[in-house]
């Protein structure tokens, strides 16, 4: 048990430590959509829970989600990693996007379920995949409208 709470620690610790060489810039114009992100994920993660699509015997703590460590540290550190260099690249976005998820799904899940802290219960790997596509779509959607929103407000407020 202390092992897992280590992995898991460190698991949500260490892409924090790459967030100063991300720049300050960076941070203000691709933190909004990520946090939005890592907002939808818990909500996601709420309804896969009721509808079993994945399965985290590890808890944190009482009605906090399994998957909680892994939605404040990769997914929203490695989201603002990608946007940064991706962003406005929407080809080069998806494909690197398809490669990071494959790895997660592939061989990730796999790691997961031999440590005990995750497994698919009722979604295969194929549906997985399917379920971060969208997520794919819906982190540069939303970026794209918090762009567009604030570089207009920007404008009507510089007249």
């Amino acid at each position: 048990m202390k092992k897992m709470k280590a992995i898991i620690i460190l698991m949500t610790i260490s892409p924090w430590l790459t967030v100063p060489f991300l720049g300050v810039n960076t941070l203000r114009r691709f933190l909004p959509a990520s946090l939005f992100m890592s907002l939808y994920l818990i909500a996601e993660g709420r309804f896969a829970e009721k509808k079993k699509w994945w399965w985290f015997p590890f808890n944190i703590k009482p009605n906090v989600l399994g998957e909680m460590p892994l939605i404040i540290g990769p997914f929203l550190v490695g989201s603002l990693w990608i946007l940064k260099y991706f962003y406005g690249k929407f080809n080069l976005y998806l494909l690197i996007n398809i490669i990071v998820d494959s790895l997660f799904t592939y061989i990730g899940i796999n790691w997961f379920k031999k440590i005990g802290y995750a497994s698919l219960v009722r979604l295969t790997k194929f549906q997985l995949s399917f379920v971060f596509l969208i997520k794919t779509f819906i982190l540069y959607g939303s970026q794209i409208l918090y762009e567009n929103y604030f570089s207009q407000s920007a404008s009507s407020s510089d007249k």
